[in-house]
């Protein structure tokens, strides 16, 4: 077998993209939705009756017009997969609880009227503590949810202990910190931040019996995806997954929940308030620092969806 089919007698593989053909081409389990996908939908000529249908609907209301398509073209998505796709909250109701618990009942509700089950959608939530105190809130409904620019120990002790569902913590960022920061060009997977990070959440994940699911994310090497072999799941993009395949190498195991609780040192269990995880989120410096510009990112994003829909309208 090749690397990627070793992989997946180990782990869950999810395609990291936005592209259907990709999705259709790659058949992962899960998948996402986000503002990206929904601007390059824009450009495909099947989709042009939709979206003049959609902004005459909701006569220009460019938020609803996203929140509309965003919801359709997850129910595309849906019939190319097996599994979930996340569907992403607005990224500006990052640090608001209520309004992000609002946005995904909404988003539920329009998913049922669509048809579709409650457990095939994932509500896909920045993991400030704002967004996990929604979290808490919506698991509780049995709404499930997907935490993701997750880059610290504290806010995944705090995604475990809110019953999160998935926490997607991003690899390739915090490689991309640590070279900055380090001035390398090049670092050993062993050296790798990125890699270490995710596999001490599982550890303590496992060790402390949480059912929160780990999703490393963000890769950028075949080296990464496979220095996490045996991880819950793992996102991949088209282009890793396809170098994965053409790899003829041994993949070995490196994380299950056997060396987890058997061959790794006793993690302390972790309990935080908002003034602890506040305080922690102070003394770590990559999350300091790629959290905001990850919400950045995903706010942009969608700005430019709005400002391609707003061309559209005229």
């Amino acid at each position: 077998m090749n690397a990627l089919e070793q992989l997946r007698t180990m782990t869950t593989i999810v395609a990291d993209t936005g592209d259907l053909s990709a999705i259709e081409r790659l058949a992962p389990v899960d998948a996402t939705t986000n503002p990206s996908l929904i601007t390059k939908a824009l450009t495909h000529p099947d989709k042009q009756a939709l979206l003049s249908d959609t902004l005459n609907r909701f006569q220009g209301d460019i938020d609803a017009v996203i929140d509309a398509l965003t919801i359709e073209i997850g129910c595309d998505i849906l019939k190319l997969i097996e599994g979930r796709v996340s569907t992403e909250v607005d990224a500006r109701l990052s640090y608001d609880t209520q309004a992000t618990i609002n946005k995904a009942l909404d988003f539920m509700d329009a998913y049922s009227q669509a048809g579709v089950d409650s457990d095939r959608i994932l509500i896909k939530i920045a993991a400030t503590w704002q967004g996990i105190e929604a979290a808490k809130v919506l698991e509780k409904q049995n709404i499930h949810c997907n935490l993701t620019l997750l880059f610290g120990q504290h806010q995944a002790a705090a995604c475990a202990d809110a019953g999160v569902t998935l926490i997607s913590p991003f690899v390739g960022r915090i490689l991309d910190w640590q070279k900055r920061q380090q001035n390398r060009q090049i670092v050993p997977v062993e050296d790798d931040m990125g890699v270490q990070s995710v596999k001490l959440i599982y550890q303590y994940f496992k060790q402390h019996g949480y059912a929160t699911q780990v999703m490393g994310a963000s890769f950028r090497s075949p080296e990464q995806v496979l220095a996490l072999a045996g991880c819950d799941l793992l996102t991949i993009s088209p282009e890793l997954l396809d170098s994965l395949a053409a790899l003829e190498t041994q993949v070995i195991r490196q994380l299950s929940p056997e060396l987890a609780i058997n061959g790794s040192a006793a993690l302390n269990k972790i309990s935080l308030d908002q003034a602890a995880f506040d305080a922690a989120y102070q003394d770590d410096k990559v999350t300091q620092n790629l959290l905001p510009k990850g919400i950045d990112g995903f706010i942009a994003a969608r700005d430019q969806l709005a400002d391609t829909l707003k061309l559209m309208k005229k």
